[in-house]
């Protein structure tokens, strides 16, 4: 996403006297009982109430899974982790302020998220100033990574920032050759939420559908929060499109798709990962029926290395949807922690430890449950996989799975 992201944070519990300094580094000077075992916490951001939650709260329980997994496994000797998930509504302010509340903790190593890339832009440099590393499961507007002349001059704004999710400049790709070619679609209507993410991703459709030979017949704009669309349909079905494709997250989509249907415009709605959520199904009803999205990599249920992850998910009950965010979030936890582990040694957390997080992120290569972790000069993934998904009898079905080529 579409754009989106996640941060944990709990309060810290450590044995022994463990003193933190006020630049955030730490002195270990345990003697005696469980000396040398200290609790470092990952921070979660994400919109865990109200408008994308059930996507965010994907992320929260992934997050929470991996270090889970990783206490039980003693991944890093010593360590104890910790998660503490911070709800930031969507709202970029609120994303900012729990950056620089994450700072403040001093036993806070590493943050998964935000979700979406607009609240990124309000975190990244909070965190960069201070060297925390931070790692999005969502975010996939390119700027983030390769700065705001991305097309034509790439520069990485921050060294602190990475992401698992691959960006909307392959995502929007994806989706104009498989509407073209895949669909056969000649004539698109686009609309976006005016957001980050969704205006992102629906410029970069636009154009790479043009290059395609497609005609966009039409554009406009939605708010956030916007739930009578009577006006927008009627320009839609009128336009003479025999596809609608939308910017943004699945709150509007699923309501937008509804009423277009019910007024007789039976075109497919095709959007982002942002979109893709059992939510979008169970809201619009029949009128989900028929329309598209794209999303990172590969179904995870289909990936064996999830298998585990999966069961847990659903046997723990947690809300939200896994299926999106749920296992990049996992890959982006168990990155951090497996830095923490090359960085903290017997329990001792050195003065210069989320310095030397980051450049552990960044160096770090492993087989992760979404696939192969590990990031290129700019933080971005280098898995560049993607799927279309089609709802198909009431629910996601994948129709294409490959890499984005664009022209």
């Amino acid at each position: 996403m579409r754009q989106r992201s996640l941060v944990i944070l709990t309060s810290v519990l450590t044995t022994g006297a463990l003193t933190l300094t006020a630049c955030g580094s730490r002195n270990n000077d345990s003697k005696g009982g469980d000396s040398g075992n200290v609790t470092v916490t990952i921070g979660v951001d994400a919109p865990l109430t109200g408008q994308n939650s059930a996507t965010g709260l994907g992320i929260q329980y992934g997050a929470q899974i991996a270090v889970d997994d990783a206490n039980k496994n003693k991944t890093v000797p010593g360590v104890t982790f910790k998660v503490k998930a911070l709800d930031d509504k969507a709202i970029p302010a609120t994303g900012q302020q729990n950056a620089t509340q994450l700072v403040a903790e001093k036993d806070v190593l590493g943050v998964v998220g935000p979700l979406n890339s607009g609240v990124a832009t309000q975190m990244q440099q909070v965190l960069d100033t201070a060297n925390l590393v931070q790692i999005s499961p969502s975010n996939t507007a390119p700027e983030l990574t390769q700065g705001k002349n991305w097309q034509t001059k790439k520069v990485r704004p921050f060294k602190t920032y990475f992401r698992t999710a691959t960006t909307d400049a392959l995502q929007g790709a994806f989706a104009a050759d498989y509407a073209y070619n895949g669909l056969h679609k000649k004539k698109a209507f686009v609309v976006d939420d005016k957001q980050t993410y969704g205006a992102g991703l629906s410029k970069i459709f636009k154009e790479q559908f043009v290059k395609q030979g497609g005609q966009v017949i039409g554009t406009d704009h939605v708010s956030v929060g916007d739930r009578d669309f009577s006006t927008l349909v009627t320009k839609i079905k009128n336009s003479g499109a025999d596809l609608l494709y939308y910017g943004g997250q699945y709150d509007e989509s699923q309501v937008l798709t509804k009423q277009l249907k019910d007024a007789g415009a039976k075109i497919p709605l095709f959007g982002g990962d942002g979109m893709f959520t059992p939510t979008y199904i169970k809201t619009a009803g029949k009128a989900a029926e028929g329309d598209l999205v794209t999303s990172i990599g590969v179904p995870v249920d289909t990936l064996p290395a999830a298998k585990d992850f999966v069961a847990t998910y659903k046997a723990k009950k947690y809300p939200g949807d896994y299926g999106t965010y749920g296992s990049y979030s996992y890959d982006a936890t168990t990155a951090i922690i497996k830095a923490v582990g090359q960085v903290v040694k017997d329990g001792k957390i050195p003065d210069d430890a989320r310095a030397k997080v980051v450049d552990a992120v960044q160096h770090n290569s492993f087989d992760g449950i979404s696939g192969k972790i590990s990031f290129d000069e700019f933080g971005d993934t280098t898995n560049k996989q993607l799927t279309v998904y089609q709802v198909v009898g009431g629910a996601w079905k994948s129709v294409k799975s490959g890499t984005a080529n664009p022209k």
